[in-house]
């Protein structure tokens, strides 16, 4: 008897042990996929403030320059996947025969795609682009078509610089330009409501503290009137 009881209490040990050590796991299959999963990915949400202006003159000259800014986003954002493509073939290419020619076939693709687009973009939109060329690559567009390599010397001079009296050395500062700080918060909104591919930046900033210190200044200076 002690010998039956003692195996009862082992066994009863035992099945307490796998009960306690076993973890029940739930799987979900996600539409589309085939493979179970644990859990589900999510994308990351950016809580922005709510938009305010302090005069309705304010709030036109914002939806101005977002209707500018989405409208010549997609070219910066080009110009950054093409240079970063085009530079990094030119790095396997040994013969300055095909670097060449490469890059010539490049610049053939960009112009043809958008050469007729860009000779639409007004003053002010052509300057929003050079700046965003700048957030993109990091590169000035001056920089950018002073390196015969890039392959976009001829199309930028003979579609865009040369029509309009714009900088090609303008540079991205939302840190400190008012202006481009306003560029910045229509892109991460615009990217928040899928408007806009988001890209990230070549430069080395934070919006939201970036946002925090505009606040600030836009708050102290309505304190001092």
């Amino acid at each position: 008897m002690g010998f039956i009881s003692f195996g009862q209490v082992k066994e009863s040990e035992e099945r307490d042990t796998i009960e306690n050590d076993s973890i029940e796991k739930r799987y979900m299959i996600i539409a589309g996929d085939s493979i179970p999963r644990e859990a589900i990915d999510l994308e990351e949400v950016v809580l922005l403030r709510k938009l305010s202006f302090d005069s309705n003159n304010d709030r036109k000259r914002y939806l101005i320059l977002r209707r500018k800014t989405r409208k010549v986003y997609p070219y910066a954002k080009l110009a950054s996947e093409r240079l970063v493509e085009l530079n990094s073939r030119l790095d396997h290419i040994k013969s300055r025969r095909e670097r060449k020619k490469y890059t010539k076939i490049v610049q053939d693709y960009i112009e043809d795609e958008f050469s007729a687009e860009l000779k639409k973009l007004t003053r002010t939109e052509g300057q929003i682009l050079v700046k965003l060329i700048h957030r993109q690559t990091g590169i000035t567009t001056f920089e950018l078509v002073r390196e015969l390599k890039s392959g976009w010397r001829a199309f930028w001079y003979n579609t865009t610089a040369s029509m309009f009296d714009i900088s090609l050395k303008e540079e991205y500062h939302p840190e400190s330009d008012q202006e481009d700080f306003l560029i910045e918060d229509i892109l991460q909104r615009s990217f928040r409501d899928n408007i806009l591919e988001r890209q990230a930046s070549a430069l080395d900033f934070e919006y939201l503290d970036l946002s925090d210190k505009w606040n600030k200044s836009r708050s102290a200076k309505k304190r001092s009137k």
